[in-house]
């Protein structure tokens, strides 16, 4: 089949998907009790007695959190076999790490999760066939960005991707954080040839668990094949601008080594250097680019003029990834910032379909095959905690209400609380798109006012510029370190989120620093009911 077959098959699949949306939701449903009918979790526990429909799974099977089936992974991750969740084996665990902070570091592709205890693994257990419905979502993404950008199968991705190094369980079990699992997979690597999903990097420095190796390599096959580009990305803006001050580090070395066809000798791992070798040849033209434009202090647009057929920076700018749009849009020379795809290590859910639109505007679309999908409506001033026979289903929600998203996915997790609070912001067809507010419980109360992250960005920015402006005093790469500091602990250059609220003693020494000047307002704080809206 041609791309453009292709392109139109998967597009009619979006449409009847969507259209149908409760219909495929109960298919989903029925699909996964009876895959996992004899489990120990839904026969013994649950007592569903092999029942598929959504009337007896509404009755019988109780809401959880990762504490409720904390005891069950950990018995798979300690070696017991037998179907606790799923029928099908636990291929992997993916992983999400824990930290003193209320909005930590780790996991999203869009929205990627935290934990809550210094230092604590969170296992999310996943099978094989999972990678399947992940790729099928991936595939997904081309024809929508062929829609709105034309002439992609033209040229490359420049994309910045990385792996952690894995670690097993004492059961024998991989535990990688979801990126570093879809990356190493077969089908990544042995991946079909694809126009379309061309990248600069080679899969070797992808795969390299140096970081420095990886970036190094991936940078210098970026500028080799700097005409070539038509996409810069990441998969948060904060990996994106690591990479950008990364090569404000480095470009001399990199520019020498594209000068003379040679790679540095800091560069060790040999399959990068055999890919490498590929590539590389003596580029003068390419070093004086990268020179002239690097040296000067002025680097606005650099995005732009390094990258000269770039047609939009793919990252998520999304939740606790908006801070960074202003400085994107600096490196960037005004590039649109594409946000593609809303997904997390429990279960992939769905797709922008208007990837084009203002980072403030993205909404994504529920694609109600990829799980079972319920949502606890959010009301912060409730008095009391919703309760399972308050969940609504994908097809009975309300335009500019807010909720919490509950998923049952084929891995064997059963009415499970992803903790993402979000809003209806439309429908495509009958599936409703969601914009994406916050973690739950992400907040800072102060004499019992709550203010949420969007707020508390809001109110940092506005007292930063007028600061800047009142002491005309910068303290630059300060959040640079504390994300060093996060990764040297383990956290996913791919998926690493900047804190919103830190207690960890390391941490605030650093920001503690790093202060200019301390100011208090004896103001009262204002707040009126429309401040949300």
């Amino acid at each position: 089949m041609s791309a453009s077959g292709r392109d139109v098959e998967l597009l009619e699949f979006i449409e009847e998907a969507t259209k149908n949306a409760d219909d495929v939701q109960k298919r989903v449903l029925a699909e996964i009790l009876r895959q996992n009918a004899h489990t120990e979790y839904l026969q013994q526990r649950c007592g569903l007695g092999g029942s598929t429909d959504r009337q007896t799974f509404k009755a019988k099977v109780p809401m959880v959190t990762y504490d409720d089936l904390k005891p069950d992974i950990l018995r798979i991750a300690n070696g017991d076999r037998s179907p606790i969740l799923s029928a099908h084996p636990i291929s992997e665990f993916l992983t999400r790490h824990a930290y003193p902070f209320t909005s930590p570091f780790l996991l999203v592709l869009s929205s990627l999760r935290s934990g809550t205890s210094a230092g604590e693994r969170k296992l999310m257990p996943t099978i094989q066939q999972e990678l399947d419905r992940r790729q099928f979502l991936y595939d997904l993404l081309i024809p929508v960005m062929n829609k709105f950008v034309p002439g992609l199968d033209k040229g490359k991705g420049l994309y910045f991707l990385f792996v952690k190094t894995d670690t097993k369980t004492p059961g024998g079990l991989p535990a990688r954080p979801v990126l570093t699992s879809y990356y190493k997979s077969e089908l990544f690597k042995c991946r079909k040839f694809n126009p379309y999903l061309v990248y600069t990097s080679p899969t070797e420095a992808i795969l390299c668990s140096d970081s420095f190796q990886s970036m190094y390599s991936q940078m210098l096959c970026g500028l080799l094949q700097h005409q070539e580009v038509l996409r810069v990305g990441a998969v948060f803006a904060s990996g994106l601008l690591r990479a950008i001050r990364f090569l404000q580090v480095h470009w001399q070395d990199l520019a020498l080594d594209i000068e003379r066809g040679t790679l540095s000798l800091k560069i060790t791992d040999p399959s990068i250097r055999a890919a490498v070798a590929k590539l590389l040849k003596p580029d003068p033209d390419t070093a004086r680019i990268i020179r002239d434009n690097c040296s000067n202090q002025n680097w606005e647009g650099i995005i732009t003029k390094i990258w000269p057929r770039t047609k939009y920076i793919d990252v998520i700018v999304t939740g606790a990834m908006a801070q960074y749009i202003p400085t994107l849009n600096y490196y960037g020379g005004g590039l649109p910032l594409v946000c593609t795809m809303y997904a997390s290590s429990e279960c992939y859910f769905g797709l922008n379909l208007n990837p084009l639109s203002h980072p403030s505007e993205v909404s994504y679309t529920i694609m109600p095959n990829m799980g079972y999908f319920e949502f606890l409506p959010h009301d912060p001033d409730q008095a009391h905690e919703p309760s399972h026979t308050d969940l609504l289903d994908l097809a009975d929600l309300q335009l500019g209400k807010e909720y919490e998203l509950v998923v049952t996915t084929y891995a064997g997790l059963y009415c499970y609380r992803v903790g993402d609070i979000l809003r209806v912001s439309g429908f495509h067809n009958s599936a409703p798109q969601f914009h994406f507010v916050r973690r739950k419980n992400v907040a800072l109360s102060i004499d019992s006012d709550k203010t949420d992250e969007a707020e508390l960005q809001k109110a940092v920015e506005a007292a930063s510029s007028r600061l800047i402006k009142d002491n005309h005093t910068r303290i630059r790469g300060t959040f640079e370190e504390l994300m060093e500091y996060a990764i040297s602990r383990g956290a996913s250059i791919n998926q690493y989120k900047a804190p919103r609220c830190v207690t960890f003693a390391p941490i605030l020494e650093l920001l503690d620093s790093r202060v200019v000047s301390s100011h208090f307002s004896p103001a009262l704080p204002h707040w009126s009911p429309t401040r949300r809206h």
